[in-house]
């Protein structure tokens, strides 16, 4: 009798399941028309690469750049989403040189979620201090890496220089890199045809405006809902991965962190998991910390993704800003991670915050509304 009844409800699970599967597919080729209409918007607006570049005329300040890609990530709560958006500018046009310290602010903003959720502790000080502490390593590594990160590009472009060199590896030259990517703009055309009929009515530069508006709001959509789809069919197993890669070792960790990102398209959903455990003291701060830097690997597969859904003379140029995303996260990994002195730092920062903040919490409010808010806002506003 219980296997008679067990039956329909397994029927059930496995059309759900398969319901699931289907809206991860439609909602990440939503993600491909909606980078591809960014792009596409941008060059009707700005009339190509020059007007771009007249846009984008504080592209010389690269320090503002970084500042707007800390808030955009902190206002939409998503790098995914910001770097995917970054994605679609490059090729329409951007500036690489002005699209790396977005992507370093992009990562450095998504820390903001993990902060957040660790206020979900706060009536008790131990948990607190604990939770709050293993959010916030998070921000002291992704801030080490850009002080350090973001001088070598200035001086040297190490990031630009090593992905282009890799994007010219893995497409070939101008000539022909294009070629193997052309099967994605007749399977995202048929969308893009729609969006353009939609909007054709708007006078001049309106219609531009309106496609980029329209991407980008169904790129933070389609993240945003892509990554509670994927909670739904792999968080529980994710747990699993947590629980089991931790005490293996630093390595292990890493790849953990990475795997379990890729596979639920979130690194705040990556990180949020791990604070309950550290304010329980399932784990410490150091223990975690591995997981972290695994999880800032694993986000950068997003842009990618978004990378594929450019085609034309901006495709490898779209490729260039993702694998700078990728190389600027495993790069920090091997550099900081790899020397015991500055490994060491992120961690002994956030302990000294977490056990400040415990203390006031007032003070670890202000730290996240002044670090990825209003610092951001005020020298934005001071530079103009």
């Amino acid at each position: 009798m219980q296997q008679t009844q067990s039956l329909p409800q397994q029927r059930v699970s496995n059309r759900k399941s398969l319901f699931n599967w289907i809206t991860v597919i439609a909602l990440v080729y939503l993600i491909l028309v909606a980078v591809g209409a960014v792009s596409h918007g941008f060059k009707g607006f700005s009339g190509g690469a020059e007007g771009a570049a007249r846009i984008f005329a504080f592209a010389n300040d690269p320090f503002l750049a970084l500042l707007l890609g800390i808030l955009a990530t902190a206002l939409v709560q998503s790098s995914s989403t910001v770097t995917s958006v970054i994605v679609g500018l490059v090729a329409g046009g951007l500036p690489i040189g002005m699209a790396i310290p977005m992507v370093m602010g992009a990562n450095l903003g998504t820390t903001i979620t993990n902060t957040i959720v660790s206020m979900g502790h706060v009536r008790d000080r131990t948990e607190f201090r604990r939770a709050f502490a293993a959010a916030t390593v998070h921000d002291f590594f992704n801030l080490l890496a850009v002080f350090i990160f973001l001088p070598l590009e200035l001086m040297f472009g190490l990031l630009q220089h090593s992905a282009e060199w890799l994007a010219n590896l893995l497409v070939g030259s101008a000539d022909m890199s294009m070629k193997g990517m052309d099967f994605m703009k007749p399977l995202t055309a048929p969308a893009q045809q729609l969006i353009d009929s939609a909007v054709a009515f708007l006078p001049g530069k309106g219609a531009a405006i309106a496609t980029i508006a329209i991407g980008i709001l169904l790129i933070l959509a389609c993240v945003t809902y892509l990554g509670k789809v994927l909670q739904q069919v792999l968080v529980g197993r994710a747990k699993e991965v947590l629980h089991k890669a931790l005490g293996r070792g630093p390595l292990s960790g890493i790849t953990s962190g990475a795997l379990v990102t890729i596979m639920v398209q979130s690194s705040s959903t990556t990180t949020s998991l791990m604070i309950p455990l550290a304010g329980g003291g399932v784990f410490s701060t150091r223990q975690l910390y591995p997981f972290t830097l695994g999880a800032n690997v694993g986000t950068t597969i997003t842009a990618l993704l978004a990378a594929t859904a450019i085609s034309g003379a901006g495709a490898q140029l779209a490729l260039t800003i993702a694998l700078v995303h990728v190389l600027f996260n495993l790069f920090a990994v091997a550099f900081i991670y790899g020397i015991p002195f500055l490994r060491d730092l992120p961690v002994r920062a956030a302990e000294g915050l977490a056990r400040v903040g415990s203390e006031n919490k007032l003070l670890a409010l202000g730290y996240v509304a002044g670090l990825f808010f209003a610092l951001p806002a005020l020298m934005m506003v001071a530079a103009k």
